[in-house]
């Protein structure tokens, strides 16, 4: 790894106490970047912030609520400057029902956090980024934001994912020549707490799968890291497959 990838870089990444946004924080911390990390999951937070080391810092966080996201961009800048790169990690799928079973209240809470949390995350960062005068945002859908397949956990998710994509090509193209670039990276399968644990046993599960195999964490990572470096200068308005091939056709 060369550590100099996001070197000068002021990273924050949502939902990073574990699954996904724990390797993303892993690998930006040894990529050079100075982090703040956020989640509801405040032991496991703190615990990956003290690993990861002084240039990492944690700070609990509702991704639904604007007040707090204000305050995380406000300690950033504060330790360590400018936000130049955002990471919405945060999710949830929510409870597997059809829409007539699907309780309201559950519907709202999906939403809240994966399509709202989006929003306000980019609302709150790009005045920073402006600040800085750049900044790449990487939103995390699914391949649920861009076709619907059986299988998926309820339309909430479904909807909040195809909403973080439409979310992320607007925003994009809003701020393209305020050099602050926006893309979205659509995973399949990967081996978090995120899907029940019975899933990753199931040999019918891995069918829809050319590769035969889930994704794992660090796969999905060194993407995320590719489009917050200045190696991806010119790629914005993007979304980027990490599925193993599964929606090929």
């Amino acid at each position: 790894m060369n550590r100099k990838r996001l070197e000068g870089k002021v990273a924050i990444i949502t939902g990073a106490a574990r699954g996904m946004g724990e390797a993303h924080a892993r690998l930006f911390s040894q990529a050079g970047a100075k982090l703040v990390i956020t989640d509801v999951l405040e032991k496991e937070g703190k615990k990956l912030a003290e690993e990861l080391g002084e240039n990492t810092m944690f700070v609990k966080h509702d991704v639904t609520n604007i007040e707090e996201w204000a305050k995380v961009v406000q300690i950033t800048e504060k330790n360590f400057g400018a936000v130049t790169v955002l990471v919405n990690n945060a999710g949830i799928a929510g409870a597997q029902a059809n829409v007539a079973d699907l309780d309201y209240n559950e519907y709202k809470k999906v939403m809240a956090i994966n399509a709202d949390g989006t929003f306000l995350g980019m609302k709150t960062v790009i005045p920073s980024m402006l600040k800085a005068g750049k900044g790449s945002i990487v939103n995390i859908s699914s391949v649920s934001g861009l076709q619907v397949a059986p299988g998926s956990p309820n339309a909430a998710y479904v909807g909040s994912k195809f909403a973080v994509t439409g979310l992320t090509k607007m925003t994009a193209l809003e701020y393209a020549t305020r050099n602050i670039r926006v893309n979205s990276v659509h995973p399949g399968g990967v081996k978090t707490s995120i899907a029940p644990a019975a899933l990753f046993d199931n040999p019918a599960a891995l069918e829809p799968i050319p590769m035969r195999r889930f994704g794992e964490p660090v796969e999905i990572a060194y993407l995320v890291l590719f489009l917050a470096s200045d190696e991806s200068s010119y790629i914005t308005a993007s979304e980027y497959k990490i599925d193993g091939g599964m929606t090929a056709s």
